[in-house]
């Protein structure tokens, strides 16, 4: 049995459209191919520290189905015995509701298409602060996060001397940044990568 893993934990904020962003799964599942979706509603729905998501199986037939969900009552079991529900209601109110699911996806554009503005305008300020390096590869990314092509070395560096958090393979939070902030994280970044080579 070979089955699909999708991870949707930013549903929404890649494309600005929720449905959209689901595509690939949907085609998957159209192609006839059975899938494990993780997913979570932490980020799209404002829900951390709720640990909000679910885990969805599709499965060939009714006797897959079954023992699908055999091994995964012994895999939960131990782990919780009833899961939170406070973060799961809100989900379901939001999603059951026509006008609250279309403020849902209205938010969720909104958010993405911030993240995106602040995208092209980190680029644009690294290279009004003086960077000659070829930030492309960051505005031909999507959603929350960009890989800049930084070293540890200079994640490092940023943490330590600038106060700016990232992971150490160079990945950066796009929805940290703001018209107020946007600036000194430039400046930052041009310090650390000035001279250096960086990854696209």
């Amino acid at each position: 049995l070979t089955m699909s893993f999708f991870d949707s934990a930013y549903q929404g904020f890649a494309s600005g459209d929720a449905e959209a962003d689901a595509a690939a799964l949907r085609y998957f599942v159209a192609e006839g191919h059975q899938v494990v979706l993780a997913q979570s509603f932490a980020k799209n729905f404002g829900l951390y520290g709720e640990r909000t998501g679910t885990l969805s199986v599709v499965c060939a037939n009714a006797e897959e189905k079954s023992a699908v969900m055999s091994q995964l009552k012994l895999i939960i079991r131990p782990m919780y015995s009833s899961p939170p529900i406070h973060g799961s209601s809100i989900v379901k109110t939001v999603l059951t509701d026509e006008e609250l699911t279309t403020e849902y996806y209205d938010n969720c554009s909104e958010m993405a298409n911030r993240i995106l503005a602040m995208r092209e305008k980190l680029v644009t300020v690294l290279k009004d602060v003086g960077s000659t390096h070829d930030w492309s590869h960051v505005t031909e990314q999507i959603g929350m996060f960009a890989f800049t092509g930084m070293s540890s070395d200079m994640c490092d560096e940023l943490t330590s001397e600038y106060s700016i958090f990232l992971t150490r393979d160079g990945r950066i939070s796009l929805a940290g940044l703001n018209d107020g902030n946007i600036e000194y994280v430039a400046k930052a970044v041009h310090a650390v990568t000035d001279g250096k080579s960086i990854t696209s």
